[in-house]
């Protein structure tokens, strides 16, 4: 379990072929990261095979992970958003994420507003009645706050400048695909509502 929170802004050091998969090592400056911890890179909830000596680490991302995600189009010298998960007790300063990617969005424009930036974004169809307004959506990981619901699959964000500062999204231009996460809430709600009698 994850707050959307970014803990660091690592490096892709190595995207390695493995049996059904690919093997991603990843420098960053984030401790505690022994074997089997569990780190969010871009949003998807990953393990550690190695502790992070020397301020690295690796995870393997299966097949099915790198069909869902962003992950498989990573290569050595990207950056990626990692947050570590949070302990109970913690403060909850995001909002509750999983790290089940739902699905993979684009950015259609990026507009500057004053020091932030306002941000348009197509979300995959099936995942926009899990979106309302002013609600959380974890995108690459981090959580952000849905500004708008523009049409039936399009949503506008605004992304301060410390969210620009210190995640992907400082580098992310129109085109750029990411990693959608939608509020576990809703998702609850949806599927309660297949069931109502």
């Amino acid at each position: 379990m994850f707050t959307g929170l970014i803990e660091d802004l690592g490096t892709v050091a190595a995207v390695e072929q493995v049996t059904k998969g690919v093997r991603l090592s990843v420098q960053t400056r984030l401790d505690g990261l022994a074997r089997g911890a569990s780190v969010a890179v871009d949003g998807v909830c990953l393990t550690a095979l190695e502790p992070s000596a020397a301020g690295r680490f690796t995870a393997d991302v299966s097949a099915e992970t790198l069909a869902r995600t962003t992950l498989g189009e990573r290569k050595a010298g990207d950056r990626v958003n990692l947050e570590r998960p949070m302990a109970l007790g913690d403060r909850l300063g995001g909002h509750l994420v999983l790290g089940h990617v739902d699905g993979v969005g684009q950015i259609v424009a990026r507009t500057p507003v004053g020091e932030g930036v306002r941000v348009e974004l197509r979300l995959p169809r099936e995942l926009s009645p899990l979106v309302v307004s002013k609600g959380s959506i974890a995108l690459d990981g981090i959580s952000l706050t849905v500004n708008e619901l523009l049409d039936p699959d399009r949503i506008a964000l605004f992304l301060i400048p410390e969210t620009l500062r210190a995640t992907t999204w400082g580098i992310k231009e129109p085109g750029a695909r990411v990693n959608v996460e939608a509020d576990i809430l809703g998702k609850h709600v949806a599927r309660l509502m297949q069931f109502r009698t």
